[in-house]
């Protein structure tokens, strides 16, 4: 039997980047192609750049024929984005699907960014095989998230936006806030355990997952973390939403 590949291209409020990714496994086919995000994130501007990108993806393996996966910042339903983070508010309430489809000339599959990182961990990582409920969060810009229930998706859940002392928790928690204010891993890790402590509470969930580039260094902060929750990084950081996206692509 043929191995299964798809393509899984992952737009952030930074970069756009993809690739053709192995659907028995999980991993990358073709080297991890890179595109800035244009300057304002609008719709026009990062449909064309999403094409340039998979232009250049065709360069590195054969893509006719291959199902195309995107996972983008935003609450995405019935191909409509709700929601805008980290770019132009015109995306919200756009039949974003049908215009990346028609830029792109062929279908696709279109997802919030988040949940497809948390398909990649369910399917290829620190999610596969848990039962119950199983919450993935991204520490990056802002803080996305993903429930899997019982290796389920419950889509577009927004924990980045849960309120906390009268601000968006991800205001203060995500990693650019440690960035910004140039917090040590201490003083990060003390907000992070304000916020996954009140998503234990609200939600008992069997098992946290952290991703997003920042999981690479989990040494300095998951252990500062006190939970009953287990809590562990996730496998596939950000490659994620590619391998998500892409695997969501073929169902």
């Amino acid at each position: 039997m043929a191995t299964k590949h798809a393509i899984g291209i992952d737009i952030g409020g930074t970069g756009i980047k993809g690739a053709i990714v192995d659907l028995e496994t999980g991993a990358l086919v073709t080297e991890r192609r890179k595109v800035l995000t244009p300057d304002g994130g609008k719709p026009d501007d990062i449909v064309k750049a999403t094409a340039e990108l998979l232009d250049t993806i065709g360069a590195d393996g054969d893509i006719d024929g291959l199902a195309l996966g995107v996972c983008f910042p935003a609450i995405v339903k019935r191909g409509h984005t709700l929601s805008a983070a980290n770019v132009s508010k015109k995306w919200i309430g756009l039949h974003a699907e049908e215009l990346f489809e028609k830029a792109l000339g062929r279908d696709i599959h279109f997802i919030n960014d988040a949940d497809a990182a948390g398909i990649a961990e369910l399917r290829f990582g620190a999610a596969a095989g848990v039962d119950g409920l199983v919450i993935l969060t991204t520490l990056g810009t802002g803080i996305g998230s993903a429930f899997l229930y019982d290796g389920v998706l419950i889509p577009n859940t927004e924990l980045g936006h849960l309120e906390l002392d009268d601000d968006d928790a991800e205001h203060r928690a995500a990693y650019s806030a440690m960035e910004r204010e140039e917090l040590s891993w201490k003083q990060w890790a003390e907000r992070l355990q304000r916020y996954y402590a009140h998503v234990e509470f609200i939600f008992s969930p069997d098992l946290l997952v952290v991703g997003g580039g920042v999981s690479k260094h989990q040494e300095h902060f998951l252990p500062l973390l006190d939970l009953k929750t287990p809590i562990v990084p996730a496998v596939h950081r950000n490659n994620a939403g590619i391998i998500g996206a892409a695997a969501l692509a073929l169902g």
